[in-house]
């Protein structure tokens, strides 16, 4: 029997519907009309997606950690699996999110995508109620259907509208999550038996375990895991996937697929494995400052403007997987802070290359030049971006990263020192970039002739930049409401669950 209305099951199903009757739209792009109304059946699906989520923000109490809106009915019963739902403070704003950036999404793909459109609006949709189902599961068996079900649409998506070697790239990517997953299946079957045949995440939070089971259920998680923030040197991946994504699937990929990832540290590997927590977080944090390091140096030297945002978003989503394992407020908020900011800004970069690429059909550096002459409005919004890419303070950027350094120097001066080379490497790939694409003289005929950005585009970019902006100047709001949740699960993992 549900115990709420139902709002969760909204947010994942409503969605995944919408896909479908788009879908069902499909085959007659030539038809009079019919694009237009698979594309306005798309945007009204995902504005619908984000309006049902809202109420999870209005309504949430932040004064409790316990899970709130949960549903709760038989799946499986011989395998005693439920479909139970729930979000916390953790898990509740990444709904939000993903349902706001599919709006985005559907719109950024509006004009751009002439061929299979309602396949292509369909498939994100889908993915989106997907993804919501990851981030409100709180059955493993549930989470873990979820978990590889959101694969299959990004596949396609790479697949179909990718680029040259979009095949290449979508096989790489399904093949390494998928591997990854495998062994997060074990470790959930092995928990199901320890707990006395329960999938009940929030039952394993309290299952004691031996070191030696807690350090391979470890090793499982983190491989799962690790492959999805993507943690270095599991990372590589990533930037042939964006790469070759239509814009709108890199937008996705860095702002909400990264997520389900640290996230799963989080539900899973703090909660039911502290011991191992604190005796591998030196691993965990070593991988994620040659992330913050290396990857940023790599960023360095890149002449393709989608590959150097996509090894941008692996460093700074070493900063999140290093907050984590800081064991204190200050880290393990900055690092969710650093998510959500991270799916505002890196999203609004893809997004901006793309406007780029849809009127040059190239990403390379070097073929730009003095774009600021011809498109001022789109540079003015590509510096914000830039600058909050950089760490400015007074943007988002600049929130979750100091949060994390307050919690890493807590711990260890080295730590925050190396931690905060990012602001330096930051500034230096991301302006550096933009000096070569946007400043200084016209540079060939092409940039010439570019046009500027539409209202279309425009309002997409310019939201973007509203909330990066609050969430930079204000972000009490967000803070506020994974503030109890995040010291009940630090209390949590403080005490240990070793076996007598």
């Amino acid at each position: 029997m549900f115990e709420s209305i139902g709002i969760l099951s909204l947010t994942i199903w409503l969605p995944i519907v919408a896909g479908l009757l788009v879908l069902a739209t499909g085959g007659k792009d030539g038809a009079s009309g019919g694009v237009d109304g698979q594309r306005t059946l798309a945007l009204l699906g995902a504005a619908l997606g984000f309006i049902v989520s809202l109420p999870l923000w209005t309504g949430f109490d932040s004064t409790t950690a316990a899970m709130q809106f949960v549903e709760y009915a038989d799946w499986i019963p011989l395998f005693n699996v439920h479909y139970a739902l729930g979000v916390d403070g953790i898990s509740m704003p990444f709904v939000v999110l993903n349902s706001f950036i599919t709006v985005l999404v559907v719109l950024a793909g509006w004009a751009v995508i002439k061929t299979k459109v309602a396949q292509y609006m369909a498939a994100f949709l889908i993915q989106s109620g997907l993804i919501n189902g990851v981030f409100a599961s709180l059955d493993g068996v549930l989470f873990y259907v979820f978990f590889e079900a959101m694969l299959i649409p990004l596949y396609l998506i790479i697949g179909i509208w990718g680029g040259p070697n979009r095949v290449y790239a979508a096989i790489k990517f399904f093949l390494y999550t998928l591997l990854g997953s495998l062994l997060m299946l074990v470790a959930m079957l092995y928990l199901f038996f320890v707990s006395g045949g329960s999938f009940d995440i929030l039952v394993w939070h309290k299952v004691p375990l031996a070191m030696g089971a807690q350090m391979l259920l470890f090793v499982a998680f983190f491989f799962a895991f690790a492959v999805k923030v993507p943690m270095w040197p599991v990372h590589t991946w990533l930037p042939d996937a964006h790469v070759e994504a239509p814009t709108g699937g890199s937008v996705v990929l860095a702002a909400i697929t990264l997520k389900v990832g640290a996230y799963g540290f989080l539900r899973f590997t703090l909660p039911i494995l502290p011991d191992a927590s604190h005796e591998l977080s030196w691993l965990i944090i070593t991988l994620s400052l040659i992330a913050v390091v290396y990857i940023g140096l790599v960023a360095l030297v890149q002449t393709d403007m989608k590959k150097l945002i996509a090894y941008s978003s692996i460093a700074h989503m070493g900063f999140v997987t290093l907050g984590f394992f800081m064991f204190n407020s200050w880290g393990v908020e900055g690092g969710l802070v650093q998510m959500i900011s991270h799916g505002f800004i890196s999203g609004a970069l893809f997004l901006c290359i793309g406007v780029l690429y849809d009127r040059m059909h190239s990403r390379n550096i070097a073929d730009y030049g003095g774009v600021a002459n011809t498109m001022p409005r789109f540079a003015a919004l590509f510096m914000f971006f830039a600058m909050a890419n950089a760490g400015l303070p007074a943007t988002s950027g600049f929130v979750g990263e100091f949060m994390v350094i307050l919690g890493a120097i807590q711990v260890n001066f080295w730590y925050a020192f190396l931690a905060a080379l990012t602001l330096i490497f930051g500034a230096a790939y991301t302006l550096w970039m933009y000096k070569r694409v946007v400043f200084g003289p016209v540079a060939n005929d092409r940039v010439a002739a570019l046009t500027d950005i539409d209202a279309r585009e425009f309002l997409i970019l310019a939201t973007l930049a509203v909330c990066v902006l609050a969430m930079g100047v204000y972000p009490f709001p967000v803070t506020e409401v994974m503030h109890v949740s995040v010291s009940n699960l630090l209390e949590h993992v403080a005490h240990s669950k070793l076996l007598p």
